[in-house]
């Protein structure tokens, strides 16, 4: 599949998805073309055409959350992850339900960490001090978070780590799921 045949297929359904997360059309625009941006460059590594939708999705989202973080706004991740899953077909397995059941399943003391530095983007410096803790302390929970995750991956979707320290893997079928199922 081309470019211009994922702008056709999926443009105006990941137009309307991002201009009710940012609530500007210009702003929308700009993140759209960086979105499409990221697709033409990557398309390429898309192994199953079944999962297009929901990739182009992803790399929406992620943009969007880009926006928020170098702008210093606020938003709720709970929020956006659930519009974003009502924008995908249903059906569809994504990382984003594992995510979701991975996060909710984080104990709290490391969630609340993860979220304000990975999602808000404080600095963990500022994190330390909103939730009045050490520095060292809120940088070990941080670190256990995201080690959490990726081996909520592991055990969920069969991902492995790279040699980089990268997962790597393909999404199961539902069923298959240990998180989501």
């Amino acid at each position: 599949m081309t470019t211009n045949q994922v702008w056709i297929k999926y443009h105006l359904d990941l137009q309307k998805f991002i201009i009710s997360k940012v609530q500007n059309n210009t702003i929308a625009d700009d993140l759209l073309q960086d979105t499409f941006l990221k697709i033409h460059t990557k398309l390429h590594t898309l192994k199953d055409d079944s999962k297009l939708k929901s990739w182009c999705f992803s790399i929406a989202r992620n943009s969007i959350l880009n926006y928020w973080r170098e702008n210093n706004k606020t938003i709720e991740i709970a929020n956006l992850e659930t519009e974003t899953a009502s924008d995908i077909t249903k059906n569809e397995h994504t990382e984003q339900d594992c995510l979701r059941g991975i996060l909710s399943n984080l104990p709290k003391k490391y969630r609340t960490p993860l979220f304000l530095s990975d999602i808000k983007g404080l600095k963990q410096q500022e994190v330390a001090n909103q939730l009045n803790q050490t520095l060292s302390t809120t940088k070990s929970q941080i670190q256990r978070a995201r080690k959490l995750i990726a081996q909520g991956f592991m055990d969920c979707c069969g991902f492995v780590m790279n040699e980089d320290g990268n997962l790597v893997g393909e999404i199961q079928e539902k069923e298959n799921c240990k998180v989501c199922n």
